[in-house]
């Protein structure tokens, strides 16, 4: 359909991967994931299009993700979603960073919550909400069937997977969430991830290194 269209922006200190999706018809927009140094792109390419953002959908609370939600949320008003179990980041994300970090970090509040099986709508762009834990407790993937569009966040990359050495992160978890959830999706579905070059679901099955037990 042409009027949905995908901005794409790489940002923040571990290059990670924010997504605005936009309806030009009903004029809405929504974002998904908020890097650090990410929440102008998103404001000033809404602004050009006309369609104001009116969700903040959060894959997981990991501070490379979430680090412009605030900054975002305040310009916008709109609602922040994420899953429970991955609240407790959101409000002093520094106090869960296992590493020494050289700038502050703002919390932000969530407004409302992801459950398995949820469906989300931005106009004509209606997702699935599907929880892939593992990579964090409550880290969940938003499907678009009608496209085959799959944002994964950290769940699964192009060759690799979400790391599970963080506090919440464990690989039986994260490869049960992978089998369940992704390899359920037909091998079309174009994954965008949170780091790295997008793929798709039959590329992972058959070559991701991680994955042959399970593919």
């Amino acid at each position: 359909m042409d009027h949905l269209k995908l901005f794409p922006i790489e940002a923040g200190p571990v290059a990670t991967f924010g997504y605005l999706i936009m309806d030009m018809q009903h004029n809405i927009a929504a974002v998904i994931d908020v890097p650090l140094e990410s929440a102008d792109f998103f404001l000033e390419t809404a602004e050009q299009h006309g369609t104001p953002i009116q969700a903040i959908w959060l894959t997981h609370s990991h501070f490379d993700h979430i680090g412009d939600a605030a900054k975002l949320k305040r310009a916008t008003n709109a609602p922040v979603y994420i899953h429970p179990a991955d609240e407790y980041r959101l409000d002093e994300p520094i106090k869960h960073i296992s590493f020494p970090l050289p700038f502050a970090l703002e919390g932000v509040k969530a407004d409302k919550y992801f459950q398995h099986g949820d469906h989300v709508v931005c106009g004509d762009w209606q997702f699935e909400i599907r929880l892939t834990p593992g990579h964090t407790e409550g880290g969940i993937c938003l499907i678009d069937m009608a496209h085959n569009l799959a944002f994964v966040g950290d769940t699964l990359f192009a060759g690799s997977v979400g790391r599970t050495d963080l506090k919440g992160g464990d690989m039986p978890t994260l490869l049960h969430s992978i089998k369940t959830q992704l390899f359920t999706l037909p091998d079309e579905m174009l994954v965008l991830p949170g780091h790295g070059s997008t793929t798709t679901i039959g590329t992972e099955r058959r070559t991701n290194p991680f994955l042959r037990a399970i593919a």
